[in-house]
């Protein structure tokens, strides 16, 4: 059968927009990362109380990309052997969203695996942010610095990132051979990248993820990403510089580095994320990936996308 949907997949699938790579790329983010690397946690773990009696709860701070105290979640099964080191999913949230309540998180404790879900600063969660702004912003956080790839927004939620990962490889519960960034819409962003730059997890599920071809979203999308064009509304002739910033943090110029397994999803009626700009990503892992086609979903994160996540999770790491 040659339908429609089929042929909208079909074209998807050979979808390859050129890269915006600047030359200076890698040199970028090898200095970035050794940034990263001697950059202490400082990073504090606390039990707190949950309504749900099969699992423990911990209050988590950390440090990322600056001093801002990112907040956590840190999930562990009650019922374990006093020795047992877990599987750990580290978890991203969406664009606005928040780390949630520790329960939000009990499936992780019911499959027997550690869970670390973490805020994005500034957002909806109890993290603030202490980035110092340098221009002036539009609505939201995105076009924070966004004339300068060194101190914009998505440098910090990057390294945030990117330091949960070592935060999670470090507690004695964790076994650090086994640790799986995930998260949907930016979260999804956020899992990609840290599949890509982090030596950490060992497998990545990617949700919807934004992050993804944002030359093209910026023009056509209605994600975060509107606010960056509502900048370049008030700012026409900053055009060059906004779409040069976003460049060192889109998958497209990055999916290559991408080593481990990952499972991404899509849903071709999403306006948000749209399927253009995550086949733009996609197409170009080169490691072992497999990508689930919502073809009448919009932007959501539905239960056959969860299950489909868990059962990545326990095949990849045989438990």
């Amino acid at each position: 059968m040659n339908n429609a949907i089929q042929r909208r997949i079909a074209d998807l699938e050979q979808y390859l927009p050129a890269l915006t790579a600047e030359p200076d790329l890698d040199a970028f983010w090898n200095e970035t990362l050794a940034f990263a690397k001697d950059k202490p946690l400082n990073g504090t773990r606390q039990l707190t109380e949950t309504p749900l009696g099969g699992m423990e709860a911990y209050r988590v701070e950390y440090e990322g990309f600056d001093s801002t105290r990112i907040h956590g979640w840190f999930i562990l099964p009650k019922n374990r052997s006093a020795d047992a080191k877990l599987p750990c999913v580290v978890l991203y949230h969406g664009y606005t969203g928040s780390k949630g309540y520790p329960e939000d998180f009990a499936q992780y404790a019911m499959m027997g695996i550690a869970a670390f879900a973490v805020d994005v600063r500034g957002q909806g969660g109890d993290t603030g942010n202490l980035l110092a702004q340098r221009h002036g912003m539009t609505r939201g956080w995105l076009t924070q610095n966004i004339l300068n790839k060194n101190e914009c927004y998505y440098k910090a939620i990057s390294l945030d990132a990117l330091k949960a990962l070592e935060w999670a490889a470090a507690q004695p519960e964790v076994d650090a051979g086994r640790i799986c960034a995930m998260g949907g819409s930016q979260g999804g962003g956020l899992a990609l990248l840290a599949a890509a730059m982090s030596e950490v997890p060992s497998i990545a599920v990617a949700h919807i993820p934004n992050m993804c071809h944002m030359d093209f979203g910026i023009l056509n999308s209605s994600s975060s990403l509107t606010e960056a064009a509502d900048f370049l509304n008030r700012f026409p002739d900053k055009l060059d510089d906004v779409l040069r910033t976003l460049s060192y943090f889109d998958m497209i110029n990055l999916a290559h580095r991408i080593r481990i397994p990952v499972l991404v999803s899509v849903g071709l009626k999403d306006p948000v994320t749209m399927p253009e700009t995550i086949y733009a990503a996609y197409n170009r892992i080169e490691s072992d990936k497999r990508i689930e086609v919502y073809p009448f979903q919009g932007h959501a994160v539905g239960g056959d996308q969860n299950r489909k996540a868990l059962e990545f999770m326990r095949t990849r790491f045989n438990f």
